[in-house]
């Protein structure tokens, strides 16, 4: 495999396939993945199980030229549902966090080890809660962990549901992380709010940020994707 110069990032909340216009409609989720043609790829809201005869992630997976990770959040029966990355590049190492916080909706991460060259990458891919106390505790979580681990590159990338941009969770990722853009991403017809995020560290690596702006993009789920592109 030719390893890449330039290392392509991208989280993309999918809202299960389904688009701003109602309708579930995976080929359109897979299109707009297809667009992306990134590296890895944090996914959130993903079916894991048999919806409408397909396994969304393999499906989504196979259809792009991806390995998938599964991390769900919540299990029945005839679903698993949560998140998932999509990668490109094998994975060494691959744990499952979870994050949940007294009885609200369970929530978890995904923390993928990858060799990219001579740097040692991991990957930490989340949605986090909906509620304040839920998000500190969760953030609190991942940055004890991330701070224990001593790889060369951390991301942290996901549906981080903080809109409040000077809230402590923010302020402590800022300390750890290298300072990024509030950039908008939902609602994707009109976004109005910073809710996904790609933190990266340490800030020797440049980063350019963008928001994945597309007709696709603008429909296909109830948030645009961020993206994401390290040199290394």
């Amino acid at each position: 495999m030719q390893l890449p110069a330039v290392l392509n990032l991208a989280t993309y909340n999918i809202h299960a396939c389904i688009g701003m216009d109602g309708y579930f409609n995976p080929q359109r989720t897979s299109a707009v993945l297809r667009e992306l043609d990134a590296d890895i790829i944090a996914l959130q809201e993903v079916d894991h199980h048999i919806v409408a005869n397909l396994d969304l992630l393999d499906y989504l997976a196979e259809a792009n030229g991806y390995q998938p990770i599964a991390g769900p959040t919540l299990l029945r029966d005839t679903r698993h549902y949560g998140n998932a990355i999509l990668t490109r590049l094998p994975a060494k190492e691959i744990k499952r966090i979870d994050l949940s916080f007294h009885r609200h909706e369970p929530r978890g991460a995904i923390q993928a080890r990858f060799q990219v060259g001579q740097f040692t990458l991991q990957v930490v891919a989340t949605h986090l809660g909906l509620r304040p106390a839920e998000r500190r505790h969760q953030v609190k979580h991942l940055l004890n962990m991330i701070s224990s681990q001593m790889p060369d590159i951390d991301v942290l990338m996901g549906d981080l549901n903080e809109w409040f941009l000077w809230g402590r969770p923010l302020r402590w990722l800022r300390r750890h992380f290298s300072p990024q853009p509030n950039l908008q991403t939902y609602p994707a017809c009109w976004p109005c709010l910073a809710l996904d995020r790609i933190w990266i560290a340490p800030g020797q690596f440049s980063c350019n940020l963008s928001v994945h702006e597309t007709p696709l993009a603008r429909v296909a789920s109830d948030h645009r994707p961020l993206v994401a592109s390290i040199r290394l």
